[in-house]
């Protein structure tokens, strides 16, 4: 019986990889390095700290916060253009809500990033039962930690619990905390998403209320 949906965010709520990784080439490039988009592939879902982290390193350029303080305040001027919020996303969140799911955005980016694209959505925290982003965690996926601390918020257990990911490290990170997870193709191939630990895939968000339904009599 499933009672609770943990979201993860980007490349499941909504596509943000072109705009961040817009933000962070802008970023380095202030820096003096000319990074490309594929350098940010291997570290796509490990938060941002990986994310540029992750980058900076490869080219020599030791991390430090005030990148990724400069790469939000870049995201933050042209997240509502460039974010994509994927068809049918929102109203599958107010459906959920009606009919009686706890829900919760379980994401490995920082806390001003997940607000900026829940904005960009239409919505607000408050829509949300619990809220837990890379700010909140000490160890991100594919460690199990957030998704766990996102049922302990919802006074939930993980056999009740299912994820929505679309990266490989979140699927791990799920089946790490003993939960159904439910993969999206926006990221990764079916195939890749299943060796990945994902209990099912489907090629959308909007389409996981159909695995809902078989989960939940």
């Amino acid at each position: 019986m499933i009672r609770n949906v943990i979201f993860d965010m980007d490349g499941v709520l909504v596509d943000s990889e072109g705009c961040i990784r817009a933000a962070c080439i802008k970023m380095f490039k202030n820096r003096g390095l000319a990074v490309t988009n594929d350098d940010f592939i291997p570290f796509t879902g490990m938060g941002e700290n990986k994310f540029i982290g992750g980058v900076a390193e490869k080219y020599g350029l030791e991390f430090s916060i005030d990148m990724k303080a400069e790469a939000y305040a870049l995201y933050g001027e042209i997240a509502g253009e460039n974010v994509v919020v994927y068809e049918g996303v929102r109203d599958l969140i107010m459906a959920l809500k009606r009919r009686g799911y706890k829900l919760a955005v379980a994401s490995a980016a920082d806390h001003v990033k997940v607000i900026v694209n829940l904005r960009c959505m239409g919505l607000s925290a408050a829509e949300f039962d619990a809220i837990v982003t890379g700010n909140d965690v000490t160890n991100h996926k594919p460690d199990p930690e957030a998704f766990l601390l996102a049922c302990e918020k919802l006074n939930g257990n993980p056999d009740e619990s299912v994820v929505i990911e679309d990266a490989l490290a979140g699927c791990r990170a799920a089946k790490a905390a003993n939960m159904t997870c439910i993969g999206v193709t926006s990221t990764f191939a079916q195939s890749m998403l299943r060796n990945a630990g994902a209990d099912y895939v489907v090629e959308k968000t909007a389409d996981i209320a159909d695995v809902l339904d078989t989960l939940t009599p």
